[in-house]
């Protein structure tokens, strides 16, 4: 054995009971798992290193659901913004927008689009086009955690339609598809949507549909940010779950949350919806964060058609008075569909990032009206992130309890003041909701952040501690785990995650990040 974990508590990830063990591991695998008691002749295995884990949980990496870390795996092959919290595994090409599968023009037109989430890509060597070489530049240059990636409907979208808002002809519907089949046959999971960015939101459902069914002839799952998370959240919930079951789909829902005023205590109506059509047979899965306020571009709340024509136009507009009244008329009186159909409160709105250095300045204020959310957006060209306090903790409470729930951090790594949830969100469930509100018990809310996401995933190997999975996993003090991510200082690390290893290589060791680059990509296997 290379590797032995002495007396540890393991909590397997299946929600079974705890139980006291030691747990081997060879060749990147868990090569034995002796319990404690074990019946008479069976030895405690030995090996080149023993590790005491007496007082801490055993169990496997989790699993981030949703993540915004397509580019921050190539800039930072640190990247302990993740793997301090105990994450293995990561998915990307969120929300419909990433860098892949691209074109030169798309790939100018993404960078531009979702510079406020992850950069502007200007240290990044973007050699590669499609899902493939995406994948491939990830393994070549060696991450730190493992990654999954889905195919990005908007940028599928742009690459095919362009920015202009109105239906795809066959043509270009039959090139939309052989560019989501090909991402899924060189890896990709599945697709994502951001059914409130642009240009994905102007797809009609009749275009979706035909995409969810290649998605299905892969066994792979879409998942949408769907059309709104505030006015008509349920509506749009239910568009997806129809939507999917129409194309023979599975449905995983992004940050599967109910925000804004006039969703304050409808999760038990989202989870009625839910449980009725898992009753009915669809596969649906969902993830959420343990937190309430949102995080988003200052750009997407404005209405889809001041975006039309790309981000250049959008800018013009933005310059031009009568356009920009109108604009504000959308936003404060009539409810933006970028907005979720919600008349925008500027109050919630506060600034977390911004690109250009010369307006740092307003970082961690408010927006107080929209002269000044107009200015800003010209000034920063668009690249402003927000954090927006629209939610509420009895819904966040309800969908995680939920059997199909899985943990996401929504992580936007960018920006001088982050949501706390990208370096938070891991060490926040098991610290708050398992530890001080008991909303979940430890063995429930592992299996949560693990072999849940692994089944969605389809992973024969990972997601449990069994004998003959790979050796991902996660050693943490139940006592002590807490995040250190705070709205004042969101990057700050946990506490209380002694050990990481991927693969059987710690990626964390002793509370401290290692050398290791144990991550590569986990493709879809036919």
């Amino acid at each position: 054995m290379d590797l032995v974990f002495r007396d540890a508590e393991v909590v397997d990830g299946s929600g079974a009971p705890s139980y006291r063990a030691d747990v081997a591991l060879a060749d990147g695998r868990i090569a034995a798992i002796v319990k404690e008691g074990a019946a008479a002749g069976c030895r405690r295995p030995t090996a080149r290193r023993v590790v005491d884990a007496e007082g801490l949980v055993l169990s496997p990496g989790f699993i981030d659901m949703h993540a915004h870390s397509d580019l921050a795996l190539l800039r930072d092959p640190d990247h302990s913004a993740k793997a301090a919290q105990g994450v293995t595994l990561e998915v990307l090409g969120q929300d419909g927008l990433s860098y892949a599968p691209v074109d030169d023009r798309t790939l100018a037109e993404v960078r531009r689009a979702i510079t406020g989430w992850n950069g502007d890509g200007s240290d990044i060597d973007f050699d590669w086009r499609t899902v493939g070489e995406y994948l491939d530049r990830l393994d070549r240059q060696g991450i730190a955690v493992n990654a999954a990636y889905l195919v990005p409907q908007g940028t599928v979208r742009m690459y095919a339609v362009g920015w202009e808002d109105r239906p795809a002809t066959e043509a270009e519907l039959d090139r939309m598809r052989r560019l989501v089949a090909e991402g899924l046959e060189q890896g990709a999971v599945g697709m994502s949507s951001g059914l409130t960015y642009t240009p994905g939101m102007y797809a009609p459902d009749a275009e979706l549909t035909e995409l969810c069914r290649v998605v299905a002839e892969y066994d792979g799952y879409y998942c949408p940010h769907h059309r709104s998370y505030g006015a008509g959240a349920l509506e749009a919930y239910e568009e997806m779950v129809r939507l999917t079951r129409d194309a023979g789909c599975a449905l995983h829902l992004a940050h599967a949350t109910m925000n804004f005023g006039v969703n304050e205590g409808r999760a038990p109506e989202l989870l009625a919806l839910l449980d009725e059509a898992l009753a009915g047979g669809s596969d649906i899965s969902l993830d959420t964060y343990p937190y309430t306020p949102g995080c988003t571009t200052l750009v997407a709340v404005l209405p889809s058609w001041a975006h039309e024509g790309g981000p250049e136009a959008l800018l013009a507009r933005l310059r031009d008075d009568g356009t920009a009244e109108r604009i504000r008329h959308h936003l404060e009186e009539i409810g933006s569909d970028g907005c979720h159909g919600v008349p925008v409160e500027w109050d919630t709105i506060e600034i977390s990032g911004v690109t250009d250095p010369a307006l740092s300045a307003s970082v961690g204020r408010r927006v107080p009206d929209w002269p000044a959310a107009r200015e800003l957006l010209l000034a920063d060209r668009l690249g402003t992130t927000i954090l927006q306090h629209v939610g509420h903790e009895e819904n966040v409470r309800a969908i995680m309890r939920h059997r199909v729930h899985t943990g996401g951090s929504d992580g936007i790594l960018q920006g001088d003041k982050p949501h706390p949830r990208a370096y938070g969100t891991f060490p926040e469930y098991l610290g708050r909701y398992v530890r001080e509100e008991r909303v979940l018990s430890l063995e429930e809310c592992v299996a949560h952040l693990t072999s849940r996401p692994a089944a969605r995933l389809r992973l024969p190997d990972r997601g449990l501690v069994r004998e003959g999975y790979r050796a991902d996993l996660t050693l943490f003090d139940p006592a002590t785990v807490a995040a250190g991510s705070t709205y004042a200082s969101p990057r700050t690390l946990p506490v209380g995650i002694p050990h990481v290893l991927i693969d059987g290589r710690f990626v964390i060791e002793d509370g401290k990040r290692t050398d290791v680059l144990a991550g590569r990509s986990i493709r879809r296997t036919p």
